[in-house]
């Protein structure tokens, strides 16, 4: 599975990104735009934005990770050296034992550091190489998928019993509200990563373009995922300026644009596109994450949308059936 999933890394990437520009392409011909011009607008409008990202935030990215790296060890210095001020400050709060523990797994991971680093520059051209090919190949398929989409669902429909009106109904409103979901995180991506930018570059913040794509990312796992990222945040504040006012204010920044972010924007928008009240969302994270961890927290409202559409289709049909009994 592993063997085919990496040959067909292209295909799976252009149906994911064909099915996120499906969205935007109804939604303009819905509005009166032709089918071949709502289409080839998406499109265009795709391959902009894929152009402005490898041109605007590759290049710093990829630099700012080679500098944090670079930057890596002095970091674990600096937290080292916070640690023993607090044990000589705090020594009933925190031992020397643990101390020597903190010690020990941070040397590890830093002597990690060095082969993983050796390990990435020796695949680093066959890297290149993927790039470049998935780079031509992923928008030629996207441009077929989204250009023949019809004939390659009634292609998967034949597959499929023919009498299948409550099979019917409860995909339509999966793949509906799938969709709806996959382009909200987007677009919560995006929205959250500009904001962090905005907010660090502000700030002074080192490493600002690198903290805010992982400030981005950290939405798509709820609550875990901020919980992780403050730490790189507060290590890069702490780094930078010490124990002082300017790190108390980046870290606050960061648990503000969380916060609004878990409390504001995530409630609204996908009680919007998956239609799902917010509670019900929030239950979900809890209740699935609960059952199955954090794969169960990723996947958490996508559940809930499966969950709810086989709901309403099965108290639909109960209806119905109710009705011609009672005709």
């Amino acid at each position: 599975a592993i063997f085919f999933a990496e040959m067909l890394a292209p295909a799976i990437g252009a149906v994911v990104i064909a099915f996120l520009l499906d969205g935007p392409i109804e939604w303009l011909k819905r509005r009166g735009t032709r089918p071949l011009i709502a289409m080839v607008s998406v499109y265009l409008g795709f391959l902009l934005i894929a152009l402005i990202a490898i041109v605007a935030v590759l290049p710093p990215l990829v630099e700012q990770i080679s500098q944090f790296v670079k930057d890596s060890p002095a970091m674990a210095a600096s937290v080292q050296s916070a640690l023993l001020s607090m044990q000589t400050e705090f020594p009933d709060l925190i031992s020397e034992e643990q101390v020597a523990g903190w010690f020990t797994s941070l040397g590890n991971e830093f002597a990690n550091l060095g082969p993983r680093i050796v390990q990435a520059s020796v695949t680093g051209m066959t890297g290149v190489v993927s790039f470049a090919v998935y780079a031509v190949l992923i928008p030629v398929m996207v441009f077929f998928f989204l250009k023949d989409k019809d004939q390659i669902l009634d292609w998967i429909g034949g597959f499929l019993p023919h009498d299948k009106p409550l099979l019917e109904q409860v995909w339509s409103e999966i793949t509906e509200r799938a969709g709806d979901y996959a382009r909200g995180k987007v677009y919560e991506i995006l929205i959250v990563g500009s904001v962090a930018f905005i907010t660090y570059q502000s700030l002074g913040l080192s490493y600002a373009t690198l903290l805010a794509v992982a400030t981005g990312f950290s939405v798509v796992i709820p609550y875990f995922g901020a919980a992780v990222v403050t730490f790189p945040v507060a290590l890069v504040a702490y780094f930078q300026w010490g124990m002082g006012g300017e790190t108390f204010g980046a870290v606050v920044a960061y648990l503000i644009i969380q916060a609004l972010d878990g409390n504001l924007l995530a409630p609204l928008l996908f009680s919007e596109v998956v239609k799902l009240h917010p509670n019900a969302i929030i239950i979900a994270i809890l209740v699935f994450g609960g059952l199955w961890g954090l794969w169960g927290v990723f996947f958490a409202i996508p559940l809930a949308t499966v969950a709810n559409a086989i709901i309403r289709a099965w108290r639909q049909r109960s209806a119905n059936i109710k009705q011609l009994a009672a005709d």
